[in-house]
């Protein structure tokens, strides 16, 4: 769920496609590990299944998600608009990896999907970018008239994402990185959303941090899973257990610039709402 963005060529454009996955960022380069509730196996070893806190702990941020105010009768030529604090993992040549600063980021999403979406991130060049439609009947489209069609069934909800996740070492890691990238960059239904969460308790490897702290320094509770030599974690708030962003951390020493302990990005989604027009703000 890291990016790299190399600095000895033009950077990339940030469109977001497949499922929205853009670098997580971070804040301060090194952090003292949160305590974790269990023990988590080395990412050389197979996962357990989600722990029983883990399991209880999603079933509270799914009875949150399907109460979520989301706005009724949404028309499908309006835009779905997420403002976020982020920053890019970057890497000069062949050097070590090193840490952006947290900056703005903010998306306009077409709510059917078909109508050019915008991306206003100046830090990495794109300076209300259009971004392209997505292709209707695609199983991968992340608008919000698709998601509605996703599974409210737990079960299936989990199938689906584990047929649609990619990207990734472990299909596991891929689909815990899928719930990630929904909760992020996207306006989830709040029947799929719930649907969504009570599916993250079925992934192996799954696991509570009780105190972490995101990309605006709001401090939650968070379920994460260690993949790859990093612990991805996914955070909530406590009282509302509505999402607040991301956070991944060094649990070993990386082979591209990393030591053990260091965050490597992180995330803080701090507005999501719908608006009238692509490029205006509530």
């Amino acid at each position: 769920m890291t990016e790299i963005r190399r600095t000895d060529r033009p950077a990339p454009a940030r469109k977001p496609s497949g499922w929205l996955r853009p670098a997580l960022v971070a804040g301060a380069a090194v952090a003292v590990l949160a305590t974790l509730s269990v023990t988590v196996p080395s990412s050389g070893e197979s996962a357990p299944a989600a722990s029983k806190e883990a399991v209880a702990l999603l079933e509270d941020i799914a009875l949150a998600a399907e109460h979520a105010d989301v706005p009724h009768g949404i028309r499908d030529d309006r835009f779905v608009y997420l403002r976020s604090k982020v920053g890019w993992t970057v890497q000069e040549g062949d050097g070590p990896a090193k840490l952006e600063p947290v900056h703005q980021r903010e998306v306009w999403l077409s709510v059917d999907g078909s109508r050019e979406g915008m991306l206003h991130d100046p830090v990495v060049r794109s300076d209300h970018e259009l971004l392209e439609k997505q292709t209707p009947g695609l199983p991968d489209n992340t608008n919000y008239r698709h998601l509605q069609t996703l599974p409210t069934d737990p079960d299936e909800m989990h199938d689906w994402l584990h047929d649609n996740s990619a990207g990734h070492r472990s299909k596991d890691e891929a689909t815990f990185a899928l719930v990630g990238a929904l909760a992020r960059e996207s306006l989830m239904p709040p029947a799929q959303g719930a649907a969504l969460y009570r599916a993250a308790a079925k992934i192996p490897g799954v696991f509570v941090i009780d105190d972490t702290v995101d990309a605006a320094g709001r401090h939650g509770v968070a379920v994460a899973r260690v993949d790859a030599g990093q612990r991805v974690e996914l955070i909530f708030d406590k009282r509302t257990k509505e999402f607040l962003g991301e956070r991944t951390v060094a649990v070993e020493d990386l082979p591209w610039g990393f030591e053990k302990g260091e965050v490597t990005g992180r995330t803080a989604v701090l507005e999501r709402a719908v608006v009238d027009e692509r490029g205006r703000r509530p």
